[in-house]
């Protein structure tokens, strides 16, 4: 089997895919805060557990692990958590690694591992042109051309690090539980709060979707991340919620480099 990890500033995600007929399904995923000072050790023992819950021996049932991450700090303990628990040698999306997309950006060794990840992904499901909206720490859209290739794309401060900007700097205002507002005109500050964050998110969304199908047409619009789901049902642009699109790109890219 293969674990999938896309290692996020805030979370970590975890996928297991099959192996044999079952190599292209998603059994089972978990989802754990990034912590930069977790040990190679301490890694070793979350993932045994969650696998163990899922009826697995890690050592025996895992044959691969992909890895992509914005951490260099999680990506290194990572990486000798394969060797001493797994002895294997994980793919870690990054500068060498097969993907099979052109990057034509400036830099492409600028490209974060997880933008390409989910370009990969998205392609392989709806071809292109597309747009990946992925709302994670940061909101980043990541857009491909219908040739398959990675064209660039823009990255906006997400919604999380938006309210603790919002919620630092204003005394008067708390923290709200993120659920849509009765009406887009809030009455209380409760209300108000949410109404600015899921509406004004969605129409930033619906705005930078239309400024870059000015360019490349009609595109078809992704959507990802943790705060996909809150987003993406008053997003007029959103056509399909992909939550785990980084983990089946990983995928994708993993079988390239190892066939």
């Amino acid at each position: 089997m293969l674990l999938a990890v896309d290692v996020g500033n805030t979370q970590t995600v975890i996928g297991l895919y099959g192996r044999g007929e079952q190599r292209h399904e998603l059994l089972d995923h978990w989802r754990i805060a990034t912590n930069a000072d977790r040990t190679s050790d301490e890694h070793a023992l979350l993932f045994q557990q969650f696998l163990s819950t899922a009826g697995h021996d890690w050592r025996r049932d895992v044959a691969g692990v992909a890895i992509s991450s914005g951490v260099p700090s999680v990506t290194f303990e990572l990486r000798r958590m394969c060797e001493r628990y797994l002895s294997i040698e994980p793919v870690v999306l990054g500068a060498g690694v097969k993907t099979g997309m052109p990057v034509l950006y400036d830099n492409p060794k600028e490209v974060g591992a997880d933008r390409i990840a989910n370009a990969v992904g998205a392609f392989d499901l709806f071809g292109g042109p597309s747009i990946v909206v992925d709302f994670g720490t940061a909101t980043t859209f990541d857009v491909i051309s219908v040739a398959g290739e990675y064209l660039g794309g823009a990255i906006i401060p997400g919604i999380e690090i938006s309210l603790d900007a919002l919620f630092g700097r204003a005394a008067a205002l708390r923290r709200v539980e993120l659920i849509e507002p009765r009406s887009v005109i809030g009455k209380t500050t409760v209300e108000s709060i949410q109404s600015g964050t899921i509406y004004g998110y969605s129409a930033m969304v619906d705005g930078m979707c239309d400024r870059i199908e000015e360019i490349l047409g009609p595109c078809t619009v992704i959507a990802t991340g943790g705060l996909s789901e809150l987003i993406a049902p008053v997003a007029e642009s959103i056509e399909h919620i992909e939550p785990w699109l980084t983990l089946h790109g990983l995928r994708l890219i993993w079988e390239k480099n190892t066939t």
